[in-house]
């Protein structure tokens, strides 16, 4: 039927053409944004994944951290573990100096004075060997706990390796007679092997965090690679869509036009 009331091709024309501007609109917004799922509007179900994964990368940021200041807590505690072995092996040069039945008294209290400055050196170590609040050489010294997983429920533990005077057995060594530096060579020795022991387990607790630090850096670009997948546009399809609707735009408003003229042609059948 011919009607100048009801054009139904304008109507048809007009409806594709709506579908085509909407559907350039989503590729434009899609290509301003880079993503494919922007806002819980485009894939509710999408967007909401990507959201928990993304709270999920963040929170291992917090646990980066955490590893940090515990790796270098223990590194600081190592690097005063490693001064500390020095000034031993110092110590056991003036006490094997000492030990000589031939040395004189002079020469004697001289050793005695470096012994005692070299273990007042110890305890200065010691008692320096702070990082962030923690100290993992001193008395009742501090353990690192450093987060493991993104909801704290697991933690890395570095236990504290206490290398006081005292500890050490050395805190009244002396070098005042040939049998009272014989006496500290033993002790001596004994502290050189409890020292390099508890070195070594600071050193494998500085390499489990490391590791596990070098293990959350991996799992959160991984984290992170997915979320890109669920939500990332692919751009150069975009592109090649953009260009196809363009032209399909163009297509539509001049169908549009055409329809319209339609009902111009109604006037010829009354002329």
């Amino acid at each position: 039927m011919n009607s100048v009331n009801t054009n139904v091709g304008a109507l048809v024309a007009l409806q594709n053409l709506n579908s085509t501007n909407a559907e350039l609109t989503t590729v434009q917004s899609r290509i301003n944004t880079g993503k494919r799922v922007a806002s819980a509007k485009d894939n509710g179900a999408v967007w909401a994944i990507a959201q928990n994964q993304r709270a999920a990368s963040n929170a291992l940021n917090s646990v980066k951290e955490s590893l940090q200041r515990g790796q270098s807590t223990v590194e600081v505690a190592i690097s005063a573990g490693e001064s500390v072995s020095d000034l031993l092996l110092q110590m056991k040069e003036k006490a094997l100096a000492a030990a000589d039945a031939g040395l004189d008294a002079t020469s004697r209290t001289a050793l005695a004075d470096e012994f005692a400055s070299l273990r007042g050196q110890i305890q200065k170590a010691v008692s320096t060997a702070d990082f962030n609040g923690g100290n993992m050489l001193k008395q009742a010294g501090t353990d690192v706990k450093a987060l493991a997983n993104s909801d704290a429920t697991s933690i890395i533990t570095v236990q504290a390796q206490t290398l006081t005077l005292t500890a050490l057995s050395i805190a009244t060594s002396t070098l005042g007679t040939k049998t009272l530096a014989s006496t500290a060579i033993g002790l001596i020795n004994s502290a050189i092997t409890e020292v390099s022991s508890k070195l070594s387990k600071l050193g494998t607790g500085a390499k489990a965090l490391g590791s596990h630090y070098n293990f959350v850096g991996k799992l959160q670009d991984t984290i992170d690679a997915g979320v890109g997948n669920l939500v990332d546009a692919d751009l150069a399809k975009e592109s090649a869509r953009l260009q196809a609707l363009q032209t399909k735009q163009q297509l539509g408003i001049q169908a549009l036009s055409i329809a319209n003229q339609s009902s111009s042609i109604l006037l010829g059948l009354f002329r």
